[in-house]
């Protein structure tokens, strides 16, 4: 039954298709063109102060990589303009008692004006600002005023945005190759009309049901150690953690999605709707597993239905696992979970195939 499996994935163009084309889109768009950075925003000054302070952080605007051009500004009507005109995202203001606060030794503030109408591209430039300032301002503070203090940032000291998409990347590509290859192995047996020999083969539910399971498993291994393979390798993402915990998660994960496209395809009766249903489930499982946005800003509804949600875990294992050096407690905590939806999908896909076959 596995074997006869892997034929139909080798043999079917749209199978082949989904084993190869997919993961690569997903690789090349969310490694170069879905970035979290911010690059090449003019940003707009009004200085009124003209002092060493001040021109010491304008300085350290016009040398991050992240700004393409700095805009001189005279006038608060002029910095009105420039955010209407969208000819800025974002601008600083100095007051005329900067330099001076700077030089005394009292708290020196920085005016920032954001475009809310680009508001995540608008936040984001808003925390590179905040750390320019800080830093240009302990540089200033050690020869005239008190030390500030200066923020780290754990695990991923230069905030590269590929540290965090590469690991979770291998979740939503396993999710995806997953779901849609498990999804069309019951329905492409109705489609062929081939499903009624499987009830006169010599096999229990159980044993029919393995030989199908496998193959996705094993697509699903190797697309993510493919991944894992190319992160260290070609996007300098590294690994810290244990592959042996990582595999333990993966193998855990995987079991639960094919849970989920075992049951999909037992519902449907041909192999385009066993697609639409793979593509039903898989959008609330990558939407809710903190990927697009985090789990704790999502409504409390919603945060209560991410538990039933296998790549909620899978997500956190894969991250800690690369940056991390995620623990064996802390990856028990996210492996029951995973253990406990892959028996009860896999539970209920069972009793499915069973009621249809009989």
């Amino acid at each position: 039954m596995t074997i006869k499996e892997f034929w139909a994935l080798m043999r079917d163009p749209k199978a082949r298709i989904t084993l190869v084309v997919p993961p690569l889109i997903q690789l090349i768009v969310f490694s170069f063109a879905a970035t979290l950075e911010v690059r090449n925003v003019e940003i707009g000054v009004l200085d009124r102060s003209r002092g060493v302070a001040s021109a010491e952080i304008v300085s350290q605007l016009a040398g991050s990589p992240n700004f393409k051009r700095i805009v001189r500004l005279s006038s608060e009507e002029e910095l009105q303009e420039a955010i209407d005109t969208q000819e800025v995202i974002a601008a600083l203001v100095f007051d005329e008692a900067f330099d001076r606060a700077v030089a005394s030794g009292q708290p020196a503030l920085v005016g920032v004006v954001l475009d809310g109408r680009r508001s995540n591209a608008a936040q984001i430039v808003g925390s590179y600002l905040s750390e320019i300032v800080a830093a240009a301002g302990a540089e200033v503070s050690q020869r005239q005023a008190e030390p500030t203090a200066i923020s780290i940032n754990w695990f991923n000291p230069n905030l590269e945005f590929l540290w965090f998409n590469l690991p979770s990347l291998i979740v939503i590509v396993v999710s995806i190759a997953g779901l849609s290859i498990t999804a069309q192995t019951v329905a492409r047996e109705r489609e062929l009309g081939t499903f009624d020999q499987l009830m006169v083969t010599p096999l229990t539910t159980w044993q029919i049901l393995l030989g199908k399971m496998i193959p996705p498993f094993i697509v699903g291994l190797f697309n993510a150690t493919v991944f894992l393979i190319a992160a260290p390798l070609v996007f300098n993402v590294p690994f810290t953690g244990s592959l042996v915990l990582f595999y333990l998660g993966l193998s855990a994960y995987l079991m639960a999605l094919i849970g989920v496209g075992m049951f999909v395809s037992s519902l449907s009766k041909t192999q385009q709707q066993a697609f639409l249903g793979s593509f039903v489930a898989t959008i609330p499982i990558v939407l809710l597993s903190g990927f697009a946005s985090p789990i704790e800003n999502m409504p409390d509804w919603l945060q209560i239905l991410t538990y039933i949600n296998p790549a909620r875990y899978f997500m956190d294992i894969s991250i800690g696992q690369f940056l991390k050096a995620q623990p064996v407690d802390v990856l028990l905590a996210n492996l029951w979970p995973l253990v406990v939806i892959a028996a009860v999908t896999l539970s209920l896909s069972g009793w499915l195939f069973r009621a249809r076959m009989e």
